[in-house]
């Protein structure tokens, strides 16, 4: 399967916006963002239609919200057609403290549930870098980033910052909040995709001994698995990269692309595992020696992948885009725009095309192309 050609798409964030995120579920995509008006910010989405983009709607129990390039919120569509949306809330003075609502529609954006949130600790501490995802039986999963081990370590000097997850049946009743790794870097993004053998996870770990590489975790019979690395590339930094992992899945196809600068070097890879997530491939590089990450990936009916990613190139942070076979045959690299070097690009697949957005660098507004997938 090749790639199009890019093709700059109409916005339907036409103020000034930024964190943007893109959710595919079936034949379902919603692009999100954050509307900077000066009446507040806003939650804001719209959905990928045949026609271009639905009208853009607000999510109206969203307040406090905070405003972040790296952590940013969603709106999901669901199998049954509920439509899920998380952010970010304050949560008191301590701009590191905030809270990860929740809120459900049953009516494709009109209406919404009062918010609610999956972590109960009560601690004023950070909840954020959250990936929703449909869960086993028709409900809602979500994971997250949880500084509760700070807040009750604080006396000794600090705790760590653990990978959580939570599950809400279909009547969002929320049935689980468990500790999945409790130790992990304290503001990579998180990822996760669904195999035919269940939902993997993808973060940045972090040892004892500050090494940040790549984790995945599968969720199996209704329990994480112990978490494995894709690749020890032994990334030695001693604070977090703000450069999290994309995980990408078609039946027990995985695909996980990640940012690593192990040799001093920012470079972009991609691994594959055919077996849902248990085992990965060797490592393939996509970038051409000056990446600086913020990757996202997207399988293809065929089994190669699409990986998006920033590099820094003729003086300028360029989002780019390339096809990677499991062979570690890489397609030529497409151009898709320019953006701001802490703005983090998204990529999505519909029925026919991939839909790349980005905050654009000169006006802070978010751009929409589209390339369009020929043999799909």
């Amino acid at each position: 399967m090749d790639l199009g050609a890019v093709e700059t798409i109409a916005s339907p964030a036409t103020g000034s916006a930024t964190s943007q995120q893109l959710t595919a579920s079936g034949d379902r995509m919603i692009l999100s963002w954050l509307d900077l008006a000066d009446s507040g910010t806003t939650l804001t989405f719209a959905e990928r239609t045949s026609s271009g983009w639905s009208e853009p709607r607000a999510v109206p129990s969203a307040k406090d919200i905070v405003a972040n390039a790296a952590d940013v919120p969603s709106v999901r569509a669901l199998a049954d057609g509920t439509l899920v949306a998380h952010w970010l809330q304050e949560d008191g003075p301590d701009p590191e403290s905030y809270l990860l609502p929740l809120s459900w529609s049953k009516d494709g954006g009109r209406t919404w549930s009062p918010p609610v949130t999956p972590h109960h600790d009560a601690t004023h501490t950070q909840h954020g870098f959250g990936t929703s995802f449909q869960a086993p039986g028709g409900g809602l999963g979500i994971v997250w980033l949880d500084g509760r081990a700070t807040a009750a370590a604080a006396p000794s000097g600090g705790g760590d910052i653990g990978l959580w997850s939570a599950t809400f049946d279909r009547d969002a009743k929320q049935t689980s909040e468990t500790a999945v790794d409790p130790r992990t870097c304290e503001c990579c993004q998180t990822s996760v995709a669904q195999t035919s053998d269940g939902a993997v996870v993808a973060y940045r770990g972090r040892s004892a001994d500050e090494i940040r590489d790549i984790f995945v975790t599968r969720l199996v019979d209704g329990r994480w698995t112990t978490p494995a690395a894709v690749h020890n590339d032994g990334w030695k930094i001693d604070g977090c990269p703000i450069n999290g992992p994309a995980v990408t899945a078609k039946e027990r196809d995985v695909a996980v692309a990640w940012f690593t600068a192990a040799t001093g070097e920012g470079q972009a890879f991609v691994a594959f595992s055919r077996d849902a997530g248990r085992t990965f491939e060797r490592p393939i590089r996509i970038d051409e020696g000056s990446a600086t990450g913020h990757l996202d990936a997207e399988l293809l009916s065929d089994g190669a992948v699409a990986v998006s990613w920033t590099e820094f190139v003729n003086k300028q942070s360029q989002v780019r885009l390339r096809r990677v076979d499991a062979t570690g045959a890489l397609s030529p690299i497409l151009t898709i725009g320019v953006t701001m070097g802490m703005q983090y690009p998204r990529l999505a697949q519909g029925r026919d095309e991939l839909v790349v957005t980005w905050v654009k660098s000169e006006d802070l507004r978010i751009g929409t192309a589209r390339v369009s997938l020929k043999g799909q």
